[in-house]
């Protein structure tokens, strides 16, 4: 059981990190650039594939660890970092739908870590 937290940990990690690196390419984009050469090759952007990268090392040694029909209900966490995110760095709104929606989620999660 300890062994398959420790993988539980490890997928979360990747999964906020992902979320990370969506908020690194969005700011990147939000810029603008002298050339299409340079939309690619800038810090922002190519720390921010390396990092997905990474992400998809650490889910692949997170579902050695743990059962298959667990990853994406820990994956489903990325809807909630990146809204998150996107109302604390880029302010945006979070309409009455879109709360229904992460509230969804969230007892999907509860359902399968409780009953599962």
């Amino acid at each position: 059981m300890t062994s398959e937290l420790g993988h539980v940990v490890v997928l979360l990690v990747a999964v906020f990190v992902s979320a990370v690196s969506q908020v690194m390419l969005k700011k990147a984009a939000m810029r603008t650039y002298s050339s299409h050469v340079a939309e690619y090759l800038n810090p922002l952007v190519i720390v921010a594939y390396v990092l997905f990268v990474g992400c998809t090392l650490l889910t692949i040694l997170a579902y050695q660890g743990i059962p298959l029909s667990l990853g994406p209900v820990l994956e489903a966490t990325s809807y909630l970092y990146v809204t998150v995110f996107g109302v604390t760095i880029f302010h945006e709104h979070v309409g009455r739908e879109k709360i229904v929606a992460l509230a969804l989620i969230v007892a999907g999660i509860l359902v399968f870590a409780l009953w599962g």
